[in-house]
């Protein structure tokens, strides 16, 4: 019934995981999440400078059978502010983008695992990206309770 369906979105958090160009980082912390977490939560992702998903951050994700195929960039801006119960921000070098509203705050600084100007090649960059996507998921798991509290 719409009843029972209203009740359980009532009681899931809704998880907002920011950084920048919300093209990596956040982008797999998003699909983790909805991994790891299942209907428990409403996960969601942005950025401040939205750009395009990483493909790297595609296929590091795709090696441990997590499909980001429906994945886009969005940008913090369309994002409701007084639907959020928490923000995790991932910025480390650069700085994070502003998010208003009453959400607990969280902050897991990782490193842009986008070489960007860095000469690397395919294989050395795919490393990265899968290096960051396992510290997200030790986050996730070591964290749940700080998300859902």
């Amino acid at each position: 019934s719409h009843r029972s369906q209203r009740l359980l979105l009532m009681i899931k958090k809704n998880i907002l995981f920011l950084c920048v160009a919300n093209s990596a980082r956040s982008q797999m912390a998003e699909a983790l999440a909805r991994h790891l977490y299942g209907e428990s939560a409403n996960i969601q992702s942005a950025g401040s400078k939205p750009s395009q998903v990483n493909p790297f951050a595609t296929a590091a994700m795709e090696a441990i059978g997590i499909s980001m195929d429906n994945h886009h960039s969005k940008s913090v801006d369309g994002i409701d502010h007084n639907t959020i119960d928490v923000v995790v921000s991932l910025c480390a070098e650069e700085v994070c983008p502003a998010f208003l509203g009453q959400a607990k705050r969280l902050h897991w600084p990782l490193s842009d695992p986008d070489p960007k100007n860095e000469m690397l090649g395919d294989e050395a960059t795919l490393r990265r990206f899968q290096r960051a996507r396992d510290t997200l998921k030790e986050r996730l798991v070591s964290e749940k309770k700080a998300l859902f509290s």
